[in-house]
């Protein structure tokens, strides 16, 4: 064999080693950019650097991820997709249906993600039983968030149950404080409403009325119920369009103005820009009701076929599922991200008190049936459905109808969403 040969079969050698592959380029289209958000995806380019790979940023603003999906959309039309491309819910299966997607079960049978992720979130990863995606991070969307001076102050403990809550709201306004912080947007209208269906109605209906859009459930007593529930949470807030951010109601229970807020934990990043301790200063619990139930929204890269990328390309793509499902990102990135890692045999002790908690009842949630997807945040339903829900909640917010006449609009809006073609 001449030197020549030697060096080829070398090469082979070193592609096939884990650890050793080509050094490639990889293009990765996201929409983090605000600053935790941009902190936690520098981790995943130095470690691409690390492994010798040139990361190529494919950012397109806007938080909701619309612009980057049009962007995207047109890229891959056009026969030049990038590497990976952050998308979540149902649309991965929709890229993947129309033959975009790379199937990578030989990456997720090597870091074993059948026995690291619950079935829930590896099928959320799936197409017609193939991985086609990869899981950043878990978020929970049920949360409450409280200010612990004022409780204490007040004399009241963090609610568990509606009536408890009611009960704290009522000692609270009479001593002066806003109840609720709420921006007001259809979005944060729509997070609030869907930890109400689960409290009032339970996982099961949940699934049948949020997530299998079954009419019956939509129209039944159950959802009145929910309205009812839902319209008395109004009376403890002040919506205002020069109170629209999420994190502008975040402040004024950072800065003791208002007793509470129902946000998901992205929430948590702006305690901890502003020095505040769980259990300290704030406090993070379960929307009331809904103890080891977990509503999730997850952030995914779908992994597209590269069917003209040259080898070190493919090498430098399957590295950064790889990283993606490390230890260390799983780690770094999460406690930047105010959310936990989708992996349940992951260590908590480097992460804070929320997210400990947030990782016992996801696991406890994953074990009961009661581990649910986000509507309000794309994972259980397509972009139309999450449209007409949004609207018709942001209506139904700002002009409350009876709740008979509410769970009436409300269903007729998401079968709507369900049929109409754009």
């Amino acid at each position: 064999m001449n030197l020549s040969n030697h060096s080829m079969a070398f090469s082979a050698i070193l592609f096939l080693l884990p650890g050793l592959s080509q050094a490639g380029s990889v293009e990765v289209l996201h929409y983090w950019t605000s600053g935790g958000e941009a902190r936690s995806v520098q981790v995943l380019k130095e470690a691409m650097q690390e492994d010798g790979h040139t990361w190529v940023d494919f950012v397109v603003e806007g938080g909701g991820g619309g612009n980057a999906m049009a962007t995207l959309q047109d890229r891959v039309l056009r026969g030049n997709p990038p590497t990976a491309a952050q998308i979540k819910g149902l649309d991965i299966q929709r890229w993947a249906r129309l033959g975009f997607l790379s199937n990578i079960n030989n990456l997720a049978e090597e870091q074993q993600w059948d026995q690291r992720l619950p079935p829930v979130v590896a099928a959320a990863m799936q197409y017609n039983g193939d991985y086609v995606a990869v899981p950043v991070n878990v978020h929970r969307t049920n949360w409450l968030w409280a200010n612990k001076r004022i409780l204490d102050v007040v004399g009241v403990a963090v609610p568990t149950t509606w009536a408890e809550f009611d009960q704290a709201a009522e000692r609270i306004a009479d001593a002066g404080y806003q109840v609720i912080a709420q921006g007001h947007q259809d979005w944060q209208h729509a997070t609030l409403f869907e930890s109400v269906v689960l409290s009032v109605g339970g996982p099961e209906f949940y699934q049948a009325a949020l997530v299998d859009h079954d009419f019956r459930a939509m129209r039944g007593d159950t959802m009145d119920a929910v309205f009812d529930r839902y319209y008395q949470l109004l009376d403890y807030m002040t919506l205002s369009g020069d109170l629209a951010e999420w994190n502008q109601a975040t402040s004024l229970v950072i800065n003791g103005e208002a007793a509470f807020q129902f946000m998901g934990d992205w929430a948590k990043g702006e305690f901890s820009a502003e020095g505040k301790v769980a259990n300290t200063d704030y406090i993070c619990a379960a929307v009331p009701g809904t103890q080891n139930q977990f509503l999730f929204n997850i952030d995914s890269f779908a992994v597209f076929d590269l069917r003209s990328a040259d080898q070190a390309d493919q090498s430098a793509q399957n590295d950064l599922v790889r990283n993606i499902m490390d230890d260390s990102f799983q780690r770094t990135f999460n406690q930047n991200k105010g959310s936990i890692p989708p992996r349940t045999d992951m260590s908590m002790n480097a992460f804070d008190d929320c997210a400990r908690v947030s990782m016992k009842e996801f696991i406890a949630a994953a074990a009961n049936n009661a581990l649910l997807p986000s509507i309000a945040h794309g994972m259980a339903t397509t972009g139309t459905v999450q449209g007409y829900f949004y609207e018709k909640i942001g209506e139904l917010t700002v002009s409350p109808l009876p709740p008979s006449e509410s769970s009436r609009e409300l269903a007729k809006a998401i079968r709507y969403g369900q049929y109409v073609i754009k």
